[in-house]
């Protein structure tokens, strides 16, 4: 079954979206993901992260290969490239205003969570319109 992120209860909870976008991330960096470096990359400790990694893999949003690697589902990965397009998108209009790189990224994490669809789907057909104009 192909998942689009409506057909999803999106409002998961920003602890489980962090987790989810950062097994994203560490993958498309590495190629692989473990449990050890969502801890790292979180700065969790690693019960944290398991127990977590459990809820996820119970609930289908990832799975764990006979290696221990974190693979995200296409449930996750729904969850997942939609808050990692949030936040870059985020992160790069805060840059731009003149933020901090460091600013920009921690109110990129923070807001990312809890705009609406609306909103940002509006902030980037907006944005796009504006590069379509240049």
């Amino acid at each position: 079954m192909l998942y689009n992120i409506n057909m999803i209860n999106h409002e998961i909870g920003q602890s489980k979206e962090d987790y989810l976008e950062a097994i994203a991330m560490i993958r498309k960096e590495k190629g692989s993901c473990l449990s050890i470096d969502v801890a790292n990359r979180l700065n969790y400790s690693r019960p944290s992260v398991s127990i977590a990694v459990k809820n996820l893999e119970a609930e289908h949003y990832i799975t764990r290969n006979q290696n221990g690697e974190l693979e995200l589902t296409k449930k996750g990965h729904a969850v997942a490239d939609r808050i990692v397009e949030r936040h870059f998108l985020l992160t790069s209009i805060f840059k731009t205003l003149g933020i901090s790189a460091e600013t920009a990224e921690k109110d990129a994490c923070r807001i990312e969570h809890f705009l609406s669809d609306e909103t940002f789907d509006c902030i980037k057909d907006t944005l796009q319109k504006f590069k379509e104009k240049d």
